[in-house]
């Protein structure tokens, strides 16, 4: 199969020019080991091949020869591994010698001795609507930032493929797969999370019955801003409420593996008496994995509309992490004591920003450009800047910018 290119590999060709090495994080089936293979010399795959993982035991820095950039998939299954990298690195002083793939994120311990400019670490998430074909990319976010204004003919997305879309989620593997063969292994890939996945990460013992239960709570909050307490509450079984010291060691797990990924509040400076509110919001890494943690499916999602609003959210949020990433941008949301939230805030290393309310049906455009605009009254510019552009992202429709200066955005006509 052909190699879909992926927005990622600009970033990861960049890195590699100044790093000696790259390590590519993000969960399972994402992609990682493609785009690793795309732009390697030469590899080895520690989680097939016994004879390299033997090696790594006798004498890791065996399995480093080879040309570069040499790719090293699913390193943290021999974590010792790390710090001959990072000798390499220092003997050979050239970048670009390795890209270290991997599905889990290490305890801090193992992988805290970096070195400034030997390694760093690019985030991969699964594909963007624009990555799987099915953005026309017709408005650039990063273009969008620069203050370019929103055209775009209508996308040609409708409702019934966007629920396609939010329940088969941006997995490489799947593309070309119908969405109940689609869905059907997505819910074995979280049955794999409970039961074997999060058993190799450390040596804690986790049930998977209640990892599974925490899950579903999750996927019933997605894109709220529930505590680990509600969450207890929520996954409990016939023994009662979860352990709220459980649940939170189960989501820093579930972290770690990338399967979760919550939306961090942003902080700007108020003109108003208004209390911000620091709490994150729930997200999956993809709006599947909430689909399959809840045994829906695209029709359920349109028979409920609140369901469908909150999971085509979180689907942005992804699209706009992807597409962000490539800006040097993170993705934040707003939320103050007198109930006024916003969905997404987008924000440059430079400090431009930028503020979207997501909504799903066009019928909803009007309160959420009224909403934007009373946030943006709260904001003092003087200090944080103007807004680049205050935009709402809907499912369907044209691209275009209202009368009042608010931007419209289909989710189908969006790229980096």
């Amino acid at each position: 199969m052909a190699y879909r290119e992926r927005v990622v590999d600009s970033e990861l060709l960049a890195r590699l020019s100044a790093a000696g090495a790259v390590v590519i994080e993000g969960p399972r089936a994402c992609g990682k080991t493609a785009t690793g293979h795309h732009l390697a010399a030469s590899s080895v795959l520690l989680d097939v091949d016994d004879n390299a993982r033997q090696a790594v035991s006798v004498d890791p820095s065996l399995v480093l020869e080879g040309p570069v950039p040499r790719l090293i998939d699913e390193w943290q299954l021999e974590p010792a591994i790390w710090n001959h990298v990072r000798r390499a690195v220092d003997d050979r002083a050239r970048p670009g010698q390795f890209i270290l793939a991997g599905s889990a994120v290490p305890a801090d311990d193992i992988t805290r001795h970096t070195g400034a400019g030997r390694i760093t670490r690019l985030q991969m998430r699964p594909m963007s609507l624009f990555e799987t074909g099915h953005s026309s990319g017709a408005v650039s976010l990063s273009g969008v930032l620069a203050g370019q204004a929103t055209r775009a003919l209508e996308s040609g997305m409708t409702v019934v493929e966007l629920a396609d879309r939010i329940a088969t989620g941006g997995w490489p593997g799947l593309l070309g797969r119908t969405v109940k063969q689609s869905q059907s292994i997505m819910r074995s890939y979280l049955d794999d999370v409970c039961r074997v996945d999060l058993g190799r990460l450390d040596a804690a013992r986790r049930d998977p019955a209640k990892v599974a239960r925490l899950l579903r709570s999750l996927a019933r909050n997605v894109t709220t801003h529930a505590a680990a307490t509600t969450l207890a509450r929520d996954a409990g079984g016939p023994e009662g409420p979860l352990d709220d010291d459980v649940v939170r060691g189960y989501l820093v797990a579930l972290e770690r593996l990338m399967i979760v990924e919550d939306q961090p509040a942003w902080g700007p400076h108020l003109r108003s008496k208004a209390v911000l509110r620091a709490a994150p919001k729930r997200h999956f890494i993809d709006p599947s994995l909430a689909v399959a943690a809840l045994h829906a499916t695209p029709q359920r999602l349109l028979a409920d509309l609140n369901l469908f609003g909150l999971l085509f959210e979180s689907l942005v949020i992804r699209d706009l992490r992807v597409y962000a990433q490539a800006c040097d941008a993170q993705v934040l949301q707003y939320r103050d004591n007198t109930g006024l939230e916003v969905d997404a805030i987008v924000e440059t290393a430079g400090g431009e920003w930028a503020a979207f309310e997501v909504k799903l049906g066009p019928g909803q455009i009007n309160d959420a450009a009224a909403g934007l605009l009373r946030f943006a009254d709260r904001i003092d510019t003087d200090k944080c800047g103007a807004p680049a552009v205050l935009g709402v992202i809907v499912g369907t429709g044209f691209g275009y910018v209202r009368e009042d200066g608010v931007a419209v955005i289909p989710i189908g006509a969006l790229r980096p």
